[in-house]
């Protein structure tokens, strides 16, 4: 963008002018910005946009337009970056950022991210969250509308935190938010790579670009984080790793920072670290394999950030987040957990977690959300096959596609010795789950976790996997 144009922008914006790309909501001496989007070009709503009073135009320069008399005509290469440039701007962050987490992965961005914000809140910092559950900072909670959101909400949500004395901000990136650009303008000081395992093809049609997809966080500043944490017991987070060796890894096997499960149980898990000539312990009422992985990035994350060792030592007390592997307490003494599992990966690793607490038989309610990734839903049978002793398949947001259509692609990949019993209707599968119940049985509700609703058709209904529970045991 043009040195002399920007000046104009930034004029224009110190002078009380908002920032916007709904050309809906634009008001007098605005300044819009034509964002390129899947379904639609913003440049086809520029028109409507000046006639509602914008002041300047930024656009595509690919984008043929016809100027109109006293409007500021912007044309860019790079819509979504400018705005990045932009939005700072807008919301007075430009000289004010936080230290910024971002964290990206398949399975386990929302426990990480609450790790993390647990660790440093608990040494004395003011931390906001943005992610899956909820945008928080001290003080204030808004429930989220996607994991990550748009450019000028980031910035918005951004610069309030920043108001209210935040310092740091540990938040969740999901693909569709770097593919698309969302976090430009917003400096990752520290990025986490989970794991990387199918999901989200239906948007990037294959592994290969949702990795890359993935790795746009860990290119070389400005684009990237300045510092990097990845699970060196992925094969992607080794790929990372290669192209920036100077990037932190952990794993249970060879790692720069590396953990040993001493023990585990119901209880918890018991684990030995090891950093570099550091060795260190922690027990931690979290269960589970991929928890241990969840807690060393969270604790490489906050060696990078400059915590010792010993300041690591309060995780122990760290719950994990809500809707992941939560129990549901009940009168009866039954074993029931929620759990957000809407993969393969993620839905094998929590129930290979409850196989291995011992119960006497593992129960497993699932099922596959409508208009997404066909190709998965087999590979969800099979995950579930693999441990669970009654399969109980059910909806999970089956949109406009028909419930049984979705349950019969997953079909194919139950296999083995187990039950499988099939509802539509999610409630009467967790009424049924908890009839076949025995004790020292687990029944695990995957998919939810910590959603309120079920999108049926275009229509989201309020429904809760806690509250059904709750409800059908009352």
């Amino acid at each position: 963008m043009d040195i002399n144009n920007l000046d104009r922008i930034t004029k224009i914006l110190e002078h009380g002018a908002n920032l916007g790309t709904h050309s809906g909501r634009i008001m007098p001496g605005d300044v819009f910005v034509a964002m390129p989007g899947i379904r639609v070009n913003g440049a086809q709503y520029i028109d409507e946009a000046i006639d509602r009073g914008a002041r300047a135009i930024v656009y595509d320069v690919k984008v043929p337009v016809v100027p109109r008399a006293d409007v500021l005509y912007v044309p860019v290469e790079d819509p979504a970056q400018v705005l990045g440039i932009l939005a700072p701007l807008a919301f007075g962050t430009k000289d004010r950022m936080p230290h910024v987490v971002g964290i990206t992965g398949t399975n386990g961005k929302t426990t990480t991210a609450y790790l993390v914000h647990y660790l440093l809140e608990h040494n004395t910092l003011s931390v906001g969250l943005m992610g899956t559950v909820q945008y928080s900072w001290p003080g204030m909670s808004v429930p989220a509308n996607m994991t990550t959101p748009d450019t000028l909400t980031l910035h918005q949500t951004v610069g309030q935190m920043v108001k209210s004395g935040v310092s740091h901000l540990v938040m969740e990136i999901s693909s569709h938010a770097l593919d698309q650009e969302r976090i430009a303008g917003l400096p990752v000081e520290v990025g986490v790579f989970t794991n990387l395992t199918q999901d989200h093809l239906d948007y990037h049609q294959d592994m290969d670009r949702y990795f890359q997809a993935k790795a746009r966080l860990f290119r070389h500043p400005p684009q990237g984080c300045a510092l990097g944490v990845v699970n060196a017991d992925d094969a992607y987070g080794l790929r990372l790793k290669k192209e920036r060796p100077e990037l932190m890894s952990y794993g249970l096997g060879q790692a720069d920072l590396q953990a040993e499960i001493l023990s585990a149980g119901t209880w918890g898990t018991h684990l030995v670290m090891k950093y570099h000539s550091q060795t260190w312990e922690l027990r931690t009422t979290l269960v589970g394999r991929h928890n241990v992985y969840n807690l060393l990035a969270c604790q490489g994350t906050g060696l990078l950030l400059g915590l010792e060792t010993k300041q690591l030592a309060c995780l122990a007390d760290a719950p994990g987040a809500p809707g992941r592997l939560e129990r549901v307490p009940n009168n009866r003494g039954l074993d029931i957990f929620v759990d957000y599992a809407h993969t393969p990966d993620a839905l094998e690793k929590v129930s290979f977690a409850l196989k291995s607490m011992g119960f006497q038989r593992l129960l497993v309610v699932f099922g596959c959300g409508g208009d997404r990734d066909t190709s998965k839903r087999p590979l969800m049978g099979q995950a579930v096959s693999q441990y669970a002793d009654i399969a109980v398949l059910t909806s999970d947001n089956p949109r406009t596609e028909d419930p049984q259509t979705i349950m019969d692609q997953v079909l194919p990949g139950l296999d083995g010795p187990l039950e499988i019993i099939c509802e539509p209707d999610r409630r009467k599968a967790i009424g049924l789950a908890i009839d076949r119940m025995h004790s020292g049985d687990a029944l695990l509700i995957a998919g939810k976790g910590h959603e309120d609703y079920q999108i049926i058709g275009t229509e989201k209904r309020h429904f809760s996997d806690f509250e059904v529970v709750r409800e059908y045991l009352s």
